[in-house]
């Protein structure tokens, strides 16, 4: 069946999965449902205590057995420990046909592939994954489907039901014998615990993994004691100075700050940017380079960011001790000037992953954004972005919040390079559709911006500012007449993967890498 950005969908995958094909980012407002619910045990006699001596007591106190859901957080990004010693000890087991569910994998996590390979993990549901995990996932050794989400995504499916978690493992810098779970104050700070929240109210077991117990009570707590069954004191959950890597970091690259200069040069010349304006950017060099150019022109106008929103990088944070943004909601940090941030700054503020993107609840704070900036690995002549699936095939990236921003932001603005080393990265097709076109607006290039032509509003707005606008066809022209169009990558007809759209709905899958086949 072809869906609303035009990829067929085969019906085995709508049947195999109960899903429907997407049919537009907005078809399911108004959609009502009711939410899950975990089975919980009580909790009533004072004298029974949740600590337990490792891992392995915590996985037999809690059932563990095959064929169960586990979830993890990422907010360690590429510092976690806390997924591998938690698979470690349940591959000690013989525990098999797991699922991890987890709000995003990296290459901390490469340690897992070979528990792919002999079964006993045979599910993984993630906003995305890097390194070996993907490569694994790409090249068909996953037995099941993978299953792709935006963080908003992620937590619709959990608080509709659709994923069922049997135990979450949430790594806490800080945590008391009772579970009160704080995101700060030990030696392995992440600044906020946004992602494992959803886990921790809607699974049937959840354990806090810490390596700094703190007297009781540890408030005010991240994740309270009443959704905590067991309490863990391990050596290390995470290094927080790998935080910050790959994306997260400021660019030097002339060519990144050239587009972070064309993209404040467009902010500015909208009828959004004005005092009290709200402002998300993405981790990509070029976006955070925006954010620092946009914040001397604030300060030249003497204008006020009401509401800076999302991951949260130092130059937004050294923008609100300026007094140049009024509040940070923050569900997660990218490097360790975000995290002291928090801990100092009471306009600095954690919020849950639902209360950030969430597209199923009563209103999210990306519906209340002005104006996002991200990155993508492509994006084609319908302005359809992919951030997932490299141009060789290969699964590399991860959803995040960019399909959730893009749907709420009055003005989502895409930055991406015309060559990706030798490859376009504005093409006629992208290899895989993650966010839809029909909720970007912008896209800027360093050889030029195309406005999506369903913005006519700010293809007028623009008409007499002096930036290098031109269509996206001629973009996608430039980058073709350059480097040549590329070969398509050759796909098996064995699909690994599906790319959910945020409301649950399937907007792309993914196949396994024709030059890999396994038996």
């Amino acid at each position: 069946m072809i869906n609303a950005v035009g990829r067929e969908i085969p019906g085995e995958i709508l049947k195999k999965t109960g899903k429907e094909p997407f049919q537009g980012a907005y078809a399911y407002d108004n959609h009502e449902y009711k939410k899950a619910a975990p089975t919980v045990r009580a909790l009533c006699d004072p004298g029974r205590s949740k600590m337990v001596e490792n891992i392995r007591e915590a996985l037999v106190k809690c059932g563990i057995r095959d064929g169960m859901t586990l979830s993890f957080h990422h907010h360690f990004r590429e510092g976690d420990y806390v997924v591998n010693m938690v698979m470690e000890e349940i591959h000690k087991m013989g525990i098999r046909d797991l699922t991890i569910c987890a709000s995003s994998l990296g290459k901390a996590n490469d340690p897992i592939v070979p528990y792919i390979e002999d079964g006993t993990i045979t599910g993984i549901q993630s906003s995305g994954v890097r390194g070996k995990i993907g490569e694994a996932i790409s090249t068909g050794r996953l037995r099941d489907l993978a299953i792709m989400r935006s963080h908003g995504g992620r937590v619709r499916a959990v608080e509709s039901g659709e994923v069922h978690i049997d135990i979450a493992f949430i790594g806490a810098p800080t945590c008391d014998e009772y579970g009160n779970m704080r995101a700060n104050g030990g030696k392995s700070d992440c600044g906020v615990l946004s992602y494992a929240m959803v886990d921790a109210e809607y699974a049937d077991k959840v354990v806090a993994l810490t390596d700094c117990l703190v007297p009781f009570p540890n408030v005010p707590a991240s994740i309270s004691m009443v959704h905590v069954d067991y309490v863990c004191v391990v050596d290390e959950i995470g290094n927080p100075a790998k935080i910050a890597t790959g994306a997260a970091k400021p660019t030097t690259d002339v060519r990144k700050i050239m587009m972070a200069d064309y993209c404040t040069q467009f902010v500015i010349h909208t009828p959004y940017f004005k005092e009290g304006f709200s402002y998300q950017t993405g981790v990509g060099g070029a976006s955070i380079a925006s954010t620092i150019s946009l914040g001397k022109i604030m300060e030249e106008r003497g204008i006020h960011m009401g509401l800076g929103l999302g991951g949260i990088t130092t130059p937004m944070c050294e923008l609100l001790e300026k007094g140049l943004i009024k509040k940070i909601v923050d569900t997660q940090d990218f490097d360790l000037g975000a995290i002291e941030s928090i801990k100092r700054n009471p306009d600095h503020i954690e919020i849950s992953a639902s209360e950030y993107a969430n597209p199923f609840n009563k209103g999210a704070f990306v519906n209340k954004l002005d104006f996002v900036i991200l990155a993508s690995l492509e994006v084609d002549v319908d302005f359809n972005c992919n951030v997932v699936v490299g141009s060789d095939g290969m699964i590399t990236g991860a959803q995040g919040g960019h399909p959730d921003t893009a749907a709420g932001a009055k003005c989502t603005i895409v930055i991406a390079p015309l060559l990706q080393g030798r490859i376009p990265a504005i093409c006629t097709r992208v290899t895989t559709v993650t966010t839809p076109g029909e909720t970007v607006d912008v896209v800027i290039t360093d050889y030029g911006i195309a406005i999506n032509p369903r913005r006519q509003d700010l293809i007028e707005c623009m008409k007499d500012v002096d930036l290098p606008f031109c269509t996206i066809e001629e973009l996608r022209d430039k980058a073709y007449a350059m480097v040549g169009e590329p070969d398509p990558v050759q796909f098996d007809d064995r699909i690994v993967g599906v790319i959910e759209a945020r409301d649950g709905t399937i907007i792309d899958v993914v196949r396994q890498i024709k030059e890999y086949e396994f038996s």
